[in-house]
């Protein structure tokens, strides 16, 4: 086949640091290493339509009050223009809103292909709309069907989204793709690095502590608050590292404030991309209290460093957590607190199940989630050439809404 032209559309791009953003730089580096031509069509953060090299920005308006963070954009301009004057031959979208809606009007005009990575459980996040939790899961199932049915194949990274989407009744192809990571940035070996006491230096723990590290988003639906306050259930020898930042952040620190422990508890804000490898090095355990994750790309990044992970049981950690080999899965504070204490007191298990960790970690290798997603590419390219699905010609941005959201 020759040099495919793959666009990535995304609602979120760097510098932001999520899941979604990790697994879309990933990738473009991935299908560049296999030979394909790639261009990403995201959301500006000025506001100012534009392009820096093979990325191009929509102009966008905040939507911090659906979402913080958020941002909305019209798809239409000159990005548009320059995109389809490029001729590529497949859209791989990202998200279901704003470059969702660009993502369509380009295939459409183009006459080619979607394939769409489903990230988010949407109803793990109606706390931000005020829905109940059964509205919550109709509106959550309507959507996603409303958004799906536009699209050629689509690509989930976990057996937990795959079920989700079969209960929400979605009739296109399926196909679980675990998001792959650069393992080689996580290697255990780098532990003794002089990072290790740089970071514990920084936050005034000691080398003889262990440090729990919970890393990522400070938001509602990762269930922070759970962590805070099983750790007052820890011996005084351990250290709870919350880093990351997020909309919850503030009441998070007013909530370890009132902790058993609290001078254990750090909060050291956003951590830089090029800096996670050694803040997982620097800590013990990996700990995480969230059941909305659809990736994992965080647990599969502190096994790659050898870190032993205590999280809660959830479907998204089957077959990567392994409750009593690289790790332990809980299900109530009390089981939280005996699996921290056990890997703590005991280093000769801390090292076992660390090299175990590592062992797992390896198994999802960025190089082999990019050439799974360019073999899904290219069977949805066969089934395009044997007369599949064709998409519509181009049309108006409130008509690329109506059909997409609403027929």
């Amino acid at each position: 086949m020759e040099r495919l032209k793959i666009l990535i559309t995304t609602d979120w791009y760097e510098p932001v640091i999520n899941g979604v953003v990790t697994s879309v730089v990933t990738l473009k580096e991935q299908l560049e290493r296999l030979g394909c031509e790639v261009r990403i069509l995201t959301l500006s953060e000025n506001g100012q339509e534009g392009r820096e090299g093979a990325v191009y920005y929509l102009s966008s308006v905040d939507a911090s009050r659906i979402y913080p963070g958020a941002r909305a954009a019209f798809p239409s301009g000159r990005c548009l223009e320059e995109l389809l004057s490029w001729k590529p031959d497949l859209i791989h979208s990202q998200c279901e809103f704003s470059s969702f809606l660009a993502a369509k009007r380009i295939a459409g005009k183009a006459g080619i292909p979607i394939v769409h990575t489903y990230h988010t459980v949407y109803e793990d996040y109606t706390h931000y709309f005020s829905v109940g939790k059964p509205w919550g899961r109709r509106a959550a199932a309507l959507f996603s069907r409303l958004v799906l049915k536009r699209t050629d194949r689509v690509i989930v990274p976990t057996g937990k989204v795959e079920r989700l989407l079969a209960g929400y009744g979605v009739d296109r192809p399926v196909e679980v793709i675990p998001t792959g990571i650069r393992t080689e940035r996580f290697v255990p070996e780098k532990r003794g690095d002089p990072d290790r006491m740089r970071i514990r230096r920084s936050l005034g723990i000691g080398p003889e502590r262990i440090v729990l590290l919970a890393l990522g988003r400070l938001a509602k639906e990762k269930n922070l608050e759970e962590l805070i306050a099983c750790f007052g259930m820890l011996d005084e020898g351990t250290e709870l590292v919350i880093a990351g930042d997020g909309p919850e952040r503030e009441r998070l620190k007013e909530l370890a404030g009132r902790q058993k422990g609290r001078e254990r508890i750090h909060f050291p804000g956003m951590i830089p991309f090029e800096e996670t490898p050694a803040w997982y090095h620097a800590a013990d355990l990996f700990v995480c209290a969230s059941q909305s994750e659809t990736q994992g790309i965080t647990y599969l990044e502190a096994l790659s460093a050898g870190l032993p992970v205590v999280c809660r049981r959830d479907e998204c950690v089957e077959g990567i957590v392994r409750s009593g080999y690289n790790g332990y899965t809980y299900g109530t504070p009390e089981e939280f607190a005996a699996f921290c204490r056990l890997l703590a007191g005991e280093e000769d298990r801390r090292r076992r199940f660390g090299e175990r960790a590592a062992k797992t970690g390896r198994e999802y290798s960025a190089r082999r989630f990019g050439e799974r997603v360019l073999e899904a590419y290219e069977r949805t390219l066969k089934e395009k050439e044997r007369g599949g699905k064709k998409n519509r010609p181009g049309r108006s941005f409130f008509s690329c809404i109506y059909r997409t959201y609403v027929l």
